[in-house]
Formats: structure tokens, C-alpha cells, sequence
């Protein structure tokens, strides 16, 4: 249960009140900004709320059990603090929302109320709407492992065990133009471009800084460059001359972990797992029965 301050408690006791909201938003990237629906800017719990560019919010709904609860806040297009192209880019999407009630004549006198996570954005013409998603919500995230043949770490991160962050496994090169999914960077990757199916690619400068996806393909273009196809595309379309970083793939089979990149030890998949034709088969006189492993 959240804790009231005295002095809080005591205003809520009186004839008036002037209380307001206030949210604080932090991103994904870091960046922290505060919105209040008062008409002045406010200062508490270490973070400047400002107004005019606030938010505005609607009615919550609560349930008993374990149902998330639902509500949204509505913002403009057209403030300061809030830009449609970060909203487009995503840069917003699961930040955490913190909600107080906030005694505006003193706002030192303060409670929080809820902390949320940033759902779905919707755009108009000139301002949007954003889901606010309950921690309950996150009952409703499948976690643990998935029990399959194929490897289910990421490839270079700590459960891989591989490291991946050095050429020529990872590259740094330039943009020279591209729309959308396809992207076409600078140079030969120093290597087959195959070998950066399944990689990662993440802007390192310009206005899409911070931005990445998966690499479904790559191809060798012309004048010495690589065109990649993306799983989707980055919301910000970077510009010729940005830095970005590019990241082989992995297939997530065994025999890749153990050929390509002599991590077989660290593997996290299960290679072994009979598959469904070795659990219906049945005993031939000429079949092999020996309980060999599925994979030398």
C-alpha cells in the first residue's frame, strides 16, 4: 500500500483541495521526461514536470483479480517534449509510466499512485492517444524456454557465451541510401553478405540513432556496397553518412554453433531431441536401434 504523507493527509482532510497529476516517463533509451495536467511546471521526486506540453487522463477502470487494469493518456503532436517522429520510431513504446497525485501549492507533498508501461500509441492529426498497461499486464508475457532442437540465445549475449563484438563478426560502416526495409550500406563487410542473414543492424548516428532490426537477407549491390532487407522498417529513415553497426547471423543450429563458430559447449538448444518420426517409429529387422545420439 502506497504511504500518504501526513501533511498530504492532512490537505485531503480540508474544506478544498488542489491537487493535480503528474506522470513521469522514462524510456527504454534512458531519457526521463515529466508532464502535468496543471497550468505551471512543477518539481518533485527529482524530475521537472512541465506544463503545456502535458498529458491528459482518462478514466481508469479496475477489476477484481488478476485482469490488467485499462486506461490512456492523451498528449499533443505539437509539444516540446513529445516529437512524432520518436513516437513513429518507437522510441516510446514500453517506456515506464509513474502517475502521482501531487498537492500543486506544495508539491513536496506528493504520493505515487500507479506504475504503468507504455502500450499501444495511437496518431491523429494532431495529437495521440497511449495505452497504459497495468503490471498485471505482464502476467500475460510467456516466459521461460521453449523446449526445441534450435538454439534460443541471442547470438553474441552472455547466454551465448560467444563473443561476437569485433570483426569480422561485427562491422561498423556507413549508409548510402535505401527506403524503408532495405537499406544499403557502405563497403564488403568482410565477408560473404550471407553470413549477415540473421544479424542485427543498428543505427549508430542521425536522427534514427538507437534504431535497429533483424536482417532477413543481404546481397552484394553495386560499387562496392551490401544491400540489406530488414524485418521491418525503422520508423526513421536514416540518412547517406550515418554510422551504423552490423552484426552476423546465426541459424541457431547446432551444426553452426559447432563448424562455424566452435561454441558447440555453450549451445542452448536441445540437438538431440527425437523428433516426431523417431518416437512413432516402429521395430524393423533392418533398421539401426542402438540409441546413437540424433546428433553426431
Amino acid at each position: 500500500m502506497r504511504q500518504v504523507s501526513p501533511e498530504l493527509a492532512a490537505h485531503l482532510q480540508g474544506p478544498q483541495t488542489t491537487l493535480v497529476h503528474c506522470w513521469r516517463l522514462t524510456r527504454r533509451d534512458g531519457v526521463v521526461l515529466g508532464f502535468t495536467d496543471h497550468d505551471a511546471a512543477l518539481v518533485l521526486a527529482g524530475t521537472r514536470f512541465e506544463a503545456a506540453t502535458g498529458l491528459s487522463g482518462s478514466e481508469a477502470e479496475e477489476m477484481l483479480g488478476l485482469a490488467a487494469a485499462s486506461r490512456e493518456v492523451e498528449g499533443a503532436l505539437d509539444s516540446a517534449a513529445i516529437d512524432e517522429a520518436d513516437i513513429r520510431a518507437g522510441r516510446y513504446d514500453a517506456a515506464r509510466i509513474e502517475t502521482f497525485v501531487v498537492n500543486w501549492q506544495s508539491p513536496e507533498d506528493h504520493v505515487l499512485i500507479d506504475v504503468a508501461e507504455l502500450g499501444e500509441v495511437k496518431r491523429g492529426e494532431t495529437g495521440f492517444a497511449a495505452e497504459l498497461r497495468g503490471v498485471a499486464a505482464q502476467l500475460d508475457r510467456v516466459r521461460g524456454r521453449i523446449y526445441r532442437r534450435r538454439c534460443d540465445a541471442v547470438f553474441g549475449d552472455a547466454r551465448c557465451g560467444f563473443s561476437a563484438s569485433a570483426a569480422p563478426y561485427t562491422i561498423e560502416t556507413t549508409v548510402v541510401g535505401g527506403e524503408g526495409s532495405r537499406m544499403v550500406v557502405d563497403g564488403t563487410l568482410g565477408g560473404a553478405p550471407t553470413l549477415f542473414q540473421n544479424g542485427r543492424l543498428t543505427v549508430l548516428g542521425g536522427m534514427a540513432e538507437g534504431l535497429g532490426a533483424d536482417i532477413v537477407s543481404a546481397m552484394t549491390g553495386d560499387e562496392g556496397t551490401v544491400t540489406l532487407v530488414l524485418a521491418e522498417a525503422l520508423g526513421v529513415t536514416p540518412s547517406p553518412g550515418d554510422a551504423v553497426r552490423v552484426v552476423q547471423g546465426c541459424d541457431k543450429r547446432f551444426a553452426t554453433c559447432r563448424d562455424r563458430f566452435g561454441n558447440a559447449v555453450n549451445f542452448r538448444g536441445f540437438p538431440h531431441m527425437p523428433g516426431g518420426d523417431a518416437a512413432l517409429a516402429i521395430a524393423k529387422s533392418d533398421g539401426r536401434h542402438d540409441g546413437a545420439p540424433v546428433v553426431p
